[in-house]
C-alpha cells in the first residue's frame, strides 16, 4: 500500500539554535513526528526570531522565518500558508512573550486570515486573567480547532475562568527524552562524581529560576553530609543576558562565596545537548526546582528530571502540582530556603526512600517519552484536519536480541533492559529466535547467522533421547526435572521446520535442523494441546516447503483433522472456537488451517480457518483497534473477556497469522488488518503508548490497566521481531 502524496504540518515557533525552552520543546516534537510518520507526513517549521537583525543557522526543516515585532510578517506568512496545497494543518507553539506587541497581540492577524486548521499549544495559562489576556487568548480559542495544554489545572483554568468548551481543550503531557532505565551509576562515574551525593538544577538561567534558594538551603546539609555537590547547568536566558548581562549569575557566584560553598557549588555555563542532559540528570540523587513563578504551567527541566529517574524537590507551582506525588518528589512554597533544606535533609538521610521515588517516577513517566507524545498528537490531528495514516516502521534492529543472548542461548528475562540470569533460558524463546535470526540472516543483517548457530545448539542440548524436548535450562546450563510441556515440543518442530525451509540458510544448519526434527516427529503424535497443535502443524508445513517426507506430510493431515474436530465438536452459534475458552496466541491455532488448506487444497480447512478468525477479530477488534485477550483472566465461553495484562505475543501471533490469510487468500481486508494489528506495538492500544523501544530493539513485557510493565525479556522481544520481520515480507 503506497502513501499518496506527502501531506504538511507547519509549526509556527521559535525553533533552535536561537536559546528557548519553546524552541527545544518544538524541535523534540518536529523530529518525533517525523521520526514516526515520515515521509506519509512532513513537519516544516516557521521559526519566530526575535527582530529583523536575528540571525540563525536553522536546520532544513526550517521553511521561513519571521521578526516577532513586525506585524506585517504574521499578515504575509497567513497568505502564504492558505496557498500551500500540500500544508494541512498549522501548529502554534504559543508563549506570551514569543510575539510582538501588547501580550503577543500581533498574532491575532494571523489567526484572521490564515484559512487552514490550527491547533495551539498554550505553554503558559494564567490564572486571574487581566482584561488584555482574557481577550487575547478567547480570541485564540476562537480562531482554532484545537487548543492543548500540558496538565488538567490548565485545562480547568481555561474552562473556568476563560470560558474555553471542554471538548475543545486537550491535555497532552510535556514530552521527555528516552533513558533505558533509572540507574544512573554508569553516568555518575563518567562525571567523575561518583563518591559525591548530587543535587542539580538545570536550564537556561534567570532570577525567576530562584536558584539563590536552592543555594541558601546547602549550608545545614553540607555540614551533616561533607560530600554533596550542586550542580547548576545552563546558560543565561539570551533575553535576560541582552538586558542584564550577566549580573544574575554574577550573584549565585557572590552567594556561594559568601555561604562557604565554593567546594558544594559548580556551575556549568554550556548551552547542553539532549545526551549532555540526560546524562547530568541521571548522575543526580536528587534534582532541585526552586522555580519562583507559582502559576508556571509546564517545566520540561522538572518533565526531564522526573523521566531520568531522578526524585524532584520543587516549588509548588501549577505544574508540579499536577505531576509530583509524595512518591516521586516532594513540594515546598517559593521562596522558602528552610523547607528546601527540610525536604532535601529527609531524602538524603533516607536513600533508599530516595531510589524507590525515583525507580517510580521513571515507570509513572513512560507515557511522556517523545514517541508517545507524538503519536498523541497525530491521533489530535487527525480529528481536526484530513491526513494520511501511516506510521513508518521503526528501522529492524537484533541490538536487544543479540543483548539477550550469550554463547548458550537467549536468556528468558530481563530487569529493565538487563539480562536477568537468575531464571535461566528456555526452549520456547530459542526456537522461536531461531526463525527470527533466519529471518533477519535473509535480509543480511550483520550477526543473524551467529544468532542462529547458538539457537540451534541450544535446541539440540535439549533434546532427549526420545525425540521430545525439555524446556527450562538453569543458569549452570543443567537440566532440572520438569514435566513435559506440548506447547515446547510444538514451538521446537515450528522453528525447526522452518529454518529447513530457508534455503538462504547454510546447508550444514539445515542439516542439523533436519535431524533434530525427524528425531522429533514422533513426539507430535501425542500431542493433546491445541496450540501445540497448531504450532507443529505450522512447523510441518514449512519442512515439507523443502524436504519430500510421507511421514510428515500424514502426520500434517492427521493433526490438520485433529483440529478440524476440535472446532466441529466445541463451536456454537455465536462462539466460532476450537476450545471453550479464548487464552494465549488465539491466532495460532486458525493460522494452522490456512497452512493446512495451502498444504492439502481441503477447503474445510479455509473454511474453519476464516470462520475462526473472524469469531477471534470480532472480539479482540471491538475497540476500534487490536485489544489481545488479557491474562488477567482470560476469556472464558459465557463469561466476560479479560482486557489486561496484554502480552506482545499475542499481537505478534495476529499480525503472523492476518499476514498469512492474506497471502492465501489475497484479500485486502486482511492486509489492513495485519497493518493495525502490528500498530498495537506502536501505540494503537488502550495505553496509547509505544511497546516497542525504539533505542534499545526490546519491546516491553506487556500492557496492564495503566501502566507498561518495563522488563524487556526475550519472549516479548522475540515476538515484536517475529511481528516486524513478517511486516517487511508485506
Amino acid at each position: 500500500m503506497q502513501p499518496r502524496k506527502t501531506d504538511s504540518i507547519v509549526y509556527l515557533s521559535t525553533y533552535p539554535p536561537r536559546e528557548c525552552g519553546v524552541a527545544t520543546f518544538t524541535k523534540d516534537l518536529v523530529e518525533a513526528v517525523q521520526k514516526k510518520y515520515n515521509p506519509a507526513l512532513k513537519p516544516k517549521v516557521l521559526a519566530i526570531n526575535s527582530d529583523i537583525t536575528d540571525i540563525y543557522s536553522y536546520e532544513k526543516q526550517v521553511i521561513k522565518h519571521i521578526a516577532a515585532e513586525n506585524i506585517e510578517d504574521y499578515t504575509r506568512l497567513a497568505q502564504e500558508v492558505n496557498q500551500d496545497p500540500d500544508i494541512k494543518l498549522v501548529h502554534i507553539q504559543h508563549e506570551f512573550g514569543l510575539f510582538g506587541g501588547n501580550w503577543g497581540d500581533y498574532l491575532i492577524p494571523f489567526f484572521q486570515i490564515v484559512e487552514k486548521p490550527v491547533v495551539v499549544t498554550l505553554h503558559t495559562v494564567l490564572p486571574d486573567p487581566n482584561r488584555t489576556v482574557l481577550r487575547l487568548v478567547q480570541l485564540i480559542l476562537g480562531h482554532s480547532k484545537a487548543v492543548i495544554v500540558m496538565n488538567k489545572l490548565s485545562k480547568e483554568t481555561l474552562v473556568a475562568e476563560y470560558g474555553a468548551p471542554g471538548e475543545k481543550v486537550h491535555v497532552i503531557p510535556h514530552g521527555i527524552p528516552y533513558v533505558a532505565s533509572p540507574n544512573g551509576q554508569p553516568e555518575k562515574e563518567r562525571l567523575g562524581v561518583q563518591d559525591r551525593l548530587v543535587l542539580s538544577t538545570f536550564g537556561l538561567l534567570s532570577p525567576g529560576k530562584g536558584i539563590e534558594y536552592a543555594l541558601r538551603a546547602l549550608p545545614p546539609l553540607v555540614k551533616r553530609y561533607p560530600n554533596l555537590l550542586y550542580l547548576v547547568i545552563g546558560v543565561t536566558h539570551p533575553i535576560v543576558r541582552k538586558h542584564e548581562g550577566e549580573a544574575y549569575r554574577n550573584s549565585l557566584l557572590l552567594e556561594v562565596k559568601r555561604l562557604g560553598l565554593e567546594n558544594h557549588v559548580r556551575f556549568y555555563n554550556k548551552y547542553l545537548a539532549l545526551d549532555e542532559i540526560t546524562s547530568f540528570l541521571r548522575a543526580s540523587d536528587i534534582y532541585v526546582s526552586p522555580s519562583l513563578d507559582p502559576n508556571q504551567a509546564v517545566s520540561g527541566t522538572l518533565s526531564y528530571a522526573l523521566g531520568c529517574g531522578t526524585p524532584v524537590v520543587c516549588t509548588n507551582s501549577l505544574y508540579a502540582q499536577s505531576l509530583v506525588t509524595p512518591n516521586i518528589g516532594v513540594l515546598v512554597n517559593p521562596k522558602d530556603s528552610r523547607a528546601i533544606t527540610k525536604a532535601l535533609r529527609e531524602l538524603c538521610s533516607d536513600p533508599r526512600r530516595a531510589q524507590e521515588m525515583g525507580k517510580t517516577a521513571f515507570a509513572e513517566t513512560r507515557h511522556m517519552t517523545w514517541p508517545n507524545i507524538a503519536f498523541a498528537h497525530f491521533q489530535l490531528y487527525q480529528k481536526v484536519a484530513p491526513l494520511y495514516d501511516e506510521q513508518k516502521l521503526p528501522t529492524l534492529t537484533l541490538a536487544h536480541l543479540a543483548n539477550l543472548t550469550d554463547s548458550f542461548g537467549i536468556i528468558q528475562f530481563a530487569k529493565h533492559t538487563e539480562p536477568d540470569l537468575r531464571y535461566g533460558y528456555t526452549l520456547d524463546d530459542n526456537a522461536r529466535a531461531l526463525i527470527v535470526a533466519a529471518d533477519a540472516a535473509k535480509q543480511q543483517y550483520p550477526g543473524a547467522l551467529e544468532l542462529l548457530g547458538i539457537y540451534l545448539r541450544f535446541v539440540r542440548f535439549v533434546q532427549k533421547p526420545n525425540g521430545s524436548f525439555a524446556n527450562l535450562v538453569q543458569t549452570t546450563r543443567k537440566i532440572p526435572r520438569q514435566p513435559v510441556s506440548d506447547d515446547t515440543q510444538g514451538r521446537a518442530l515450528w522453528g525447526l521446520g522452518y529454518i529447513c525451509s530457508q534455503n538462504h540458510v547454510p546447508a550444514d544448519i539445515r542439516k542439523d535442523a533436519k535431524r533434530i526434527f525427524q528425531k522429533a516427529l514422533p513426539t507430535a503424535e501425542h500431542l493433546e494441546s491445541s496450540r501445540a497443535i497448531a504450532f507443529a502443524i505450522i512447523g510441518l508445513h514449512w519442512f515439507l516447503q523443502e524436504n519430500s517426507s510421507a511421514k510428515a506430510r500424514k502426520l500434517l493431515e492427521t493433526l490438520a483433522a485433529q483440529q478440524l474436530k476440535r472446532f466441529s465438536e466445541t463451536s456454537g452459534s455465536e462462539w466460532l472456537w476450537f476450545e471453550n475458552n479464548l487464552t494465549y496466541s488465539n491466532s495460532k491455532l486458525s493460522e494452522s488451517l490456512f497452512y493446512a488448506y495451502a498444504a492439502t487444497k481441503k477447503k474445510a480447512y479455509l473454511s474453519c480457518a476464516e470462520k475462526s478468525l473472524g469469531f477471534l477479530l470480532e472480539t479482540t477488534f471491538s475497540q476500534g483497534y487490536f485489544s489481545p485477550i488479557g491474562q488477567n483472566g482470560w476469556y472464558l465461553r459465557n463469561g466476560k473477556r479479560a482486557y489486561f495484562d496484554q502480552q506482545p505475543e499475542d499481537a505478534s501471533s495476529m499480525t503472523q497469522t492476518l499476514a498469512v490469510a492474506w497471502r492465501i487468500t489475497r484479500q485486502e481486508r486482511y492486509l489492513k488488518l495485519t497493518q493495525d494489528t502490528f500498530q498495537w506495538f506502536l501505540g494503537k492500544n488502550h495505553l496509547k503508548q509505544m511497546v516497542y523501544d525504539e533505542t534499545t530493539g526490546g519491546c516491553y513485557d506487556g500492557l496492564g490497566q495503566q501502566t507498561v510493565n518495563l522488563n524487556q525479556g526475550a519472549e516479548s522481544t522475540i515476538s515484536y521481531l517475529l511481528a516486524r520481520l513478517d511486516m517487511e515480507k508485506l
